[in-house]
Parts: structure tokens; sequence; C-alpha cells
């Protein structure tokens, strides 16, 4: 005789798929720069980046982290990318830069990244990561746009430190020759190299040189 078949309960499955609250969760301070396709760079727009270090390290800004900052800089302006200006925070890296196409600008940071968190680690006697999240990079699509983040990059300090005034030294404003008044520059060992882009070159110089008393304007954002 036939068994007869039994009819098994179908119960909800209750592993796999998306859920709510499932995957990484960020870490740090604030969530990080969001993992998604980088848009399209031109090489006729400059970019401003931006480098953060982890918490729990000592300032960049001191005697002994700075020069390594400084060293892996000067050696970054290679294979298309080019750092025009920086300046040195106690716990993150302003940049402007110029690449010649997406390709470069990633590798190229990338790069820097690495080499500069070698030279730290190696100076600080520690091993581990020392960026807190990826580079975060915005476009500088018109001369306002321009003058604009060179103000923010090279007096970025008045913004962290109580009464500064002048150019600051961990900055790339003693090579830099945009100053409206005399300022005590250094020519020789730039770690920065002279743009390319009429942007960086000439076209952000039309609306006027940059004054050291000049504050930094909190960057705005695009709609």
């Amino acid at each position: 005789m036939a068994r007869r078949p039994i009819q098994l309960d179908l119960r909800p499955r209750t592993w796999g798929g998306k859920r709510p609250g499932a995957g990484r969760k960020p870490s740090g301070r604030k969530v990080g720069v969001p993992h998604q396709c980088r848009p399209l760079h031109h090489a006729r727009h400059p970019l401003h980046v931006t480098l953060r270090a982890r918490q729990g390290l000592p300032s960049l800004r001191t005697d002994a982290t700075f020069p390594a900052l400084q060293k892996g800089l000067a050696q970054a302006s290679r294979s298309g990318l080019r750092i025009l200006q920086f300046s040195i925070q106690n716990d993150h890296v302003h940049l402007i830069v110029e690449a010649v196409d997406r390709h470069a600008l990633s590798r190229g940071l990338q790069g820097l990244a690495i080499r500069i968190a070698k030279r730290l680690n190696r100076v600080l006697g520690r091993h581990g990561r020392v960026w807190a999240d990826r580079y975060h990079a915005r476009a500088l699509r018109t001369p306002r746009e321009m003058r604009n983040a060179l103000v923010y990059v090279l007096q970025n300090w008045r913004k962290h430190v109580p009464g500064a005034r002048g150019v600051d030294w961990r900055s790339s404003g003693i090579y830099f020759d945009g100053w409206r008044v005399p300022i005590r520059t250094v020519t020789t060992c730039r770690p920065v190299v002279l743009p390319r882009t009429w942007l960086a070159a000439v076209g952000w110089r039309r609306l006027g040189l940059l004054h050291p008393d000049e504050s930094p304007a909190p960057p705005r954002r695009r709609p």
C-alpha cells in the first residue's frame, strides 16, 4: 500500500537577506566618507582634498610629526597628481591638488596616504592605521571657488589656533606667491609645485590677492 504524503509546515526564513540594522557599523567620532562611486574628474578643475587622522594620535603639527608629513607631500607630485598647496592641523590635512584624470587622483592620493602613514608610524614607534577614512575631494570649478579654497586651506589654522595671525608655518603659505603684502617666504626645497590649470594659476587672481589676515569661511555646499 502506498504511503500517504505528509504536508510539511512552511516556516518563514529567519536568515539572510536585507534586515533592519544589518551591516557594518560606522566607527570613530562620526560617519566617514560614504563608499560611493566618485564623480568624474576634469583635469581643468583643481580639487580641495581633506584627510582626517584617527583618534588617539599625537598632533600632526609637532616638531616630530610635521616633517614626516612634509616629506611625504614633497614626493607626491608625480604620475599625474600635483600638490599645489597644503596645511596641516592637529588631526587633519588640507590639500589643493591637480590631477590629469580620476585614476591619477585616486592612485596618487592613496599612495600619498600610505607613504605618510608609514613615515608617521616610524616616527611614533607604532603600527596600524593612521587615517580615519577615505579622502574627501571637492572640485573647484570657478575662480571664486578657487580663491575661497586657497584662503580656507592656507589660513585654516585661524579656525583652530586662538589668536593666530599671519602665515601658518605648518602650511605651504611660506612658499605661496599670491599674498597681497610682503611676506617672508621660502624659495628653496619646495614641497609643492606650480599650478598648470588656468583656475589655479590665473583665474583666482582676478578677484584679488590674498591677505594674511583673511579668515576662512565655512565651505558652501552645492544644492
